[in-house]
């Protein structure tokens, strides 16, 4: 049968570890005239590395191209989501999360957001939290909500009232 793209990465990294030609592209120009915005973040492309941990574990790496960014609305996003994903492909094969590169062609700040971004580089930061997933769960589309697990988040009061605009 005709693989979509998450099980042909998920086939090949299991096949061909070792392969230059493993990625996804979401950019479909066919469908840009139905879309109000393109695609920002649109290609992964994985690299396994044989740097095994002592349990014998390949390491999975992923670049992530993306055109363009809303730094204040989209980075953090952007970051956790695709790391998130890193982890549960690696995880479903087999393979342990490594590097994730992330490629921004055009990342931007709005004049609008210049002093939102000031306030947040100015406030106390914190320790990354640590985040993982459930071992227990090998099959990449069993995943759940219930399956990310964050342990010591601590963060400063939610910045709202975010001016967007398309």
């Amino acid at each position: 049968g005709e693989f979509d793209q998450m099980d042909r990465v998920l086939f090949d990294l299991a096949r061909t570890p070792f392969s230059r030609r493993i990625m996804t592209n979401t950019y479909n120009f066919d469908d840009l005239h139905e879309m109000h915005l393109y695609p920002c973040a649109y290609s992964c492309t994985y690299n396994v590395t044989d740097d095994r941990r002592k349990d014998g574990r390949l390491t999975l790496n992923m670049v992530l191209n993306q055109r363009s960014q809303d730094v204040l609305t989209a980075n953090n996003w952007n970051v956790c989501q695709y790391a998130l994903l890193l982890m549960m492909v690696a995880q479903s094969v087999g393979m342990v999360a490594g590097e994730l590169v992330h490629m921004i062609a055009d990342a931007h700040i709005y004049d609008r957001h210049v002093d939102i971004v000031r306030e947040l580089i100015a406030r106390p930061t914190f320790e990354a939290p640590r985040v993982t997933l459930n071992p227990e769960v090998t099959d990449f589309y069993a995943f759940t909500t219930n399956d990310l697990l964050v342990e010591n988040y601590q963060h400063g009061p939610q910045v709202t009232g975010i001016p967007i605009e398309s």
